[in-house]
């Protein structure tokens, strides 16, 4: 069964000079426990895509339809948007409907930063407030998690932990996730399928599903399979990122 049902049509922003097309049409189906990589060129529509699923932007061009009315849904954005006057508990703490000391405790332990709980943001690591994001979308244990480039700014090594941390977590509430990149490498690493955009106004022009349970997440981009699936890739889709089909 789908956990996001989403058709776009012509979905448009009001300009000065009227109406920019930003989408032209999508209609996407995504599983239940699903990890999807919405990959795309700069402009094509990506945030605006998991805004529409979040229902911050709202459109009678687009129908989003959820596996069930309440499901719980978080968001990672590209910032981790900590409040700097709480500490680290009390911005995991801010999410929740009320007051569950040991849920936090449990998260902040599954993300490694117990020991930081009573530390301001400023006193953080880049590293730590992603991990501090993780542990900020998780604790309310979503059904449905939308991430809008959430390591883009981190050193590789600490982008492949985060990483790590994220399909550990993924795996461990059983989410269904939709991961906006424009990193290839990040979305055949992570995902079970990957949907790639065009240029604006977008629309789905390739679709590639992975098994990821013959990948080994050795913690690099570089093994055998990574790039023999990426080689497959560009060898037959070389201007895929630019949001193209054309082998010209």
């Amino acid at each position: 069964m789908s956990a996001v049902n989403l058709k776009i049509d012509k979905l448009s922003y009001s300009e000065y000079s009227g109406h920019q097309t930003i989408i032209d049409h999508i209609d996407l189906a995504i599983n239940n426990t699903e990890f999807i990589c919405i990959v795309g060129p700069s402009g094509c529509g990506k945030t605006t895509l998991l805004n529409t699923i979040a229902g911050l932007l709202n459109s009678p061009d687009a129908a989003v339809t959820f596996s069930q009315a309440d499901i719980r849904l978080g968001y990672i954005f590209q910032e981790p948007r900590l409040m700097p006057w709480l500490t680290l508990q009390q911005n995991i703490e801010l999410v929740l409907p009320q007051s569950n000391p040991q849920l936090v405790k449990q998260v902040l332990k599954q993300v490694g930063l117990s020991a930081y709980s009573q530390h301001y943001p400023n006193a953080l690591s880049g590293g730590m407030l992603r991990r501090a994001s993780i542990a900020r979308a998780f604790v309310i244990q979503p059904q449905l998690l939308l991430l809008d480039e959430p390591f883009v700014s981190l050193d590789s090594p600490t982008a492949m932990k985060c990483r790590a941390l994220l399909l550990d977590m993924a795996k461990q509430h059983q989410t269904t996730m939709v991961f906006v990149t424009h990193d290839v490498n990040e979305a055949l690493y992570m995902a079970d399928r990957i949907v790639f955009l065009s240029n604006s106004p977008s629309t789905i022009i390739h679709e590639l599903v992975l098994n990821q349970s013959t990948q080994q997440h050795s913690g690099n981009y570089e093994s055998p399979h990574q790039q023999a699936l990426k080689s497959a890739l560009f060898s037959q889709y070389p201007k895929i990122l630019e949001g193209t089909l054309a082998t010209g």
